[in-house]
């Protein structure tokens, strides 16, 4: 049995363990031992194979074999946040003006490569045809642009964006109307932790990575 567990990934390892009701959490080699420890070791587990029936569906309608790289995600939370209808007016509103919003570039950005990729600055010098308004050289960043103060610093789904970088951290948002962004500088494993624990609570990862 243990090497049919080798076969599997560490999506589908979790699943099983879920349906167990055992913890998600560790490297496959533990999740691996934790499920032969349940079904009473490798030997036990061959043998309850060997008699048993093939098996049925699962709940969802999913075999083993329907699985695929496509299929194979792990849990990930969708919720919606609570929001009134003023606030829900006021980010529908953002996005239609954010449709009509130029795009600012900066001065000479089409002759040097590197002013491409960088971001607005604002022009300077006596003879500037930006600075001057000409209109073939780009829009220049007037308040005029500004969006909806209601709805200012919020992320596009409605959430208000809180950092997170310890399990610690998670404690303090609330999943009605926060969602939790995962710091840059978190690594792989205490990443893996962080998801599981916001999976918990019903907190929304805005920078969930599929690959953890």
């Amino acid at each position: 049995m243990a090497e049919d567990y080798e076969s599997m990934t560490v999506a589908q390892l979790k699943e099983v363990l879920k349906e167990q009701g055992l913890p998600i959490s560790g490297k496959k080699s533990e999740l691996i031992a934790r499920l032969v420890d349940a079904n009473g070791g490798a030997d036990a587990a061959d043998e309850t194979t060997a008699d048993a029936p093939a098996e049925a569906p699962s709940e969802d309608g999913w075999d083993d074999e329907d699985w695929d790289d496509e299929t194979e995600e792990v849990y990930v939370v969708k919720q919606k946040p609570v929001l009134d209808e003023t606030m829900k007016a006021a980010l529908a509103l953002r996005a239609a003006q954010k449709k009509k919003t130029p795009s600012f570039r900066r001065t000479e950005w089409f002759r040097y490569k590197r002013l491409s990729r960088s971001g607005w600055r604002a022009p300077h010098g006596m003879d500037n045809k930006q600075r001057r308004n000409y209109k073939y050289r780009g829009s220049l960043v007037r308040i005029g642009h500004g969006k909806v103060a209601e709805a200012r610093f919020l992320h596009p789904s409605g959430f208000r964006e809180i950092m997170v970088h310890n399990i610690a951290d998670l404690e303090t948002v609330d999943p009605e109307t926060q969602a939790a962004r995962v710091g840059s500088t978190v690594g792989g494993r205490k990443r893996e932790h962080i998801y599981s624990r916001a999976d918990e609570l019903g907190i929304r990862v805005l920078n969930r990575r599929r690959d953890v």
